[in-house]
This record gives structure tokens, sequence and C-alpha cells, in this order.
């Protein structure tokens, strides 16, 4: 089943970066030197962060429904990247170095199944899920720290 993952907006995060410090503080996020790479991966970019590069760290309601799978969690994001369009069947590098948890959602916005899979199996994982006709959407997570990653949809 053809599939298409979908980086975050950049639009959605681009006043925050004019924001001074205390008042990112204020709204629970902050800017954060990276220093290690990989392990900054940007949600707008889907790429890592280079070393030295400044992101914001901050809290993105990645499951707005009003079901009892809404959620949020930390994300970074990188200022003035484009938003990566990754072709139908692409799976981002950043994804593909990581262990992946794919939770897939129904149109009720509940989730009828869930996995994890070593990135360079995220594509079958994907796929295999949207077998079931069921299935509305998915999202990505980065399994270990738990994070949200992207949302797939089915094209």
């Amino acid at each position: 089943m053809p599939f298409q993952i979908q980086a975050c907006d950049p639009a959605i995060f681009a006043e925050y970066f004019a924001m001074p410090d205390d008042e990112l503080a204020k709204a629970n996020m902050q800017r954060v030197i990276v220093t290690a790479k990989p392990g900054t991966p940007c949600r707008v970019s889907l790429a890592d962060a280079d070393i030295g590069e400044t992101v914001l760290l901050l809290n993105y309601e990645h499951q707005p429904a009003l079901s009892p799978f809404r959620s949020s969690h930390a994300i970074f994001v990188r200022e003035g990247v484009a938003q990566s369009q990754p072709k139908v069947g692409e799976v981002p590098e950043v994804l593909l170095s990581r262990l992946v948890s794919v939770r897939a959602f129904d149109q009720a916005d509940m989730m009828i199944h869930a996995d994890v899979v070593p990135g360079v199996r995220a594509g079958e994982a994907i796929e295999q899920a949207f077998s079931d006709l069921s299935v509305a959407y998915i999202h990505l997570h980065y399994a270990k720290p738990g994070c949200f990653a992207a949302s797939v949809r089915r094209v």
C-alpha cells in the first residue's frame, strides 16, 4: 500500500525563533546548541541538526484528536529549513538509522496497531499497517525517547 511520510510545517514554529529566551522559557521551550550528530532530529527537515547548530526544543501536540490517544511530546526544530517532502514510499535517513515505533490509528483516532522496528524496516511496517483498510493514518515515533517523528498518510 503506497504511503508518504509527512514532516511538520515550519510555519507552525516560525514565530518562536524570534522570541527571547525568557519568553521561550515561559512557554516551556528552550534553545539548544547541538553537541552530537546524530542526536537532534528536526521534525521539519527530517534530518539531524549539525553540531553547533541552535535548535528549539519544545512540546508539540502531534495527536490533537479528542480521543484517549491525544498526545504531545518534546521535539527539536531547526530554523530556516525547508519542509521535507519525502517521495511516495521513501523513508528519510533520519528514520532509517533509528529504532522506530509505528502507531496506526483508525478514523475515530483510536490506536488499532503498533509495532517497534529498526528504521530500515519502517517502510515494510508502514505498508503492512496500511494493508488493514481500517487504518486511517500512522504516526512514527523515535522509540527510545518516545518522541514524535512524523506522520504518514496513505497515497
